[in-house]
């Protein structure tokens, strides 16, 4: 409920439809099919079918997510171009070349195998397809208390990478192609907007929603959130790699 009133409907990550687009830009998604990594409640799968002409199947760890992504789905008559599915942690339940692209936006670093992950990546999607992923990053130094808090706040498992060494990671899989793009400016400037939201303007409604614990919680979340973002100890990348052909 709160990540879709700062987010958008549908959406448990950052930017919205504009973020799928950056995800997708300049690649052919027309009549494609393409593997959602992480997909939560559904909004960027809705988003690539009915902006972006593909066939969806996503995945994610929880199930109350993955039931809300599929009701949604047959709400929006949807259902026959995308299914949503529960996955354990490992290989993804795909035969090898099963995809034409791989997409997923803040899932990986939330993983205790990021180099895994990305090698599955490789394996699902056929030669001459991509894997594109927005993620949540790190700089090359040792957490300060300021990124301790935050993470503490945060209550999820992030196993954060530097820019270079998760684009790193593509190549090492075999990956070619491989770009990083640092969106690090963008969310500074988005980190700071929400949180002057959620405090002010949408601070009533979050109370409503989910009590007035957990709305001071969120707001000390994204005050602790907008430190690390604007110092640029905590970055944002996208990132892309195309399977060789």
């Amino acid at each position: 409920a709160m990540l879709e009133l700062i987010w958008g409907e549908g959406f448990m990550a950052p930017g919205g439809p504009g973020n799928v687009a950056r995800l997708l830009e300049g690649i052919d998604t027309r009549g494609k099919r393409i593997l959602d990594v992480g997909c939560g409640i559904g909004g960027p799968a809705f988003e690539m079918i009915e902006a972006h002409g593909a066939d969806v199947v996503g995945i994610d760890l929880e199930a109350p997510l993955v039931e809300r992504a599929a009701k949604a789905a047959r709400e929006r008559g949807l259902e026959d171009r995308c299914q949503f599915q529960v996955v354990e942690p490992g290989p993804f339940p795909f035969a090898n070349d099963s995809f034409d692209i791989v997409l997923s936006s803040g899932a990986v670093t939330q993983t205790n195998d990021t180099a895994g992950i990305i090698a599955d990546c490789l394996r699902v999607v056929r030669p001459g397809g991509y894997f594109t992923c927005y993620e949540w990053m790190r700089i090359d130094a040792p957490y300060s208390d300021a990124m301790l808090r935050w993470l503490k706040l945060e209550e999820l498992t992030y196993v954060l990478e530097s820019i270079e060494t998760f684009a790193q990671m593509f190549r090492d899989a075999g990956f070619e192609d491989v770009r990083a793009v640092d969106g690090s400016k963008w969310y500074r400037g988005e980190c700071r907007r929400e949180y002057e939201l959620i405090r002010g303007e949408l601070y009533p409604r979050m109370v409503e929603l989910l009590g007035q614990a957990d709305a001071d919680h969120f707001v000390e979340n994204w005050q602790a959130m907008t430190v690390v973002c604007e110092s640029g100890e905590m970055r944002q990348a996208y990132f892309r790699g195309r399977h060789p052909a």
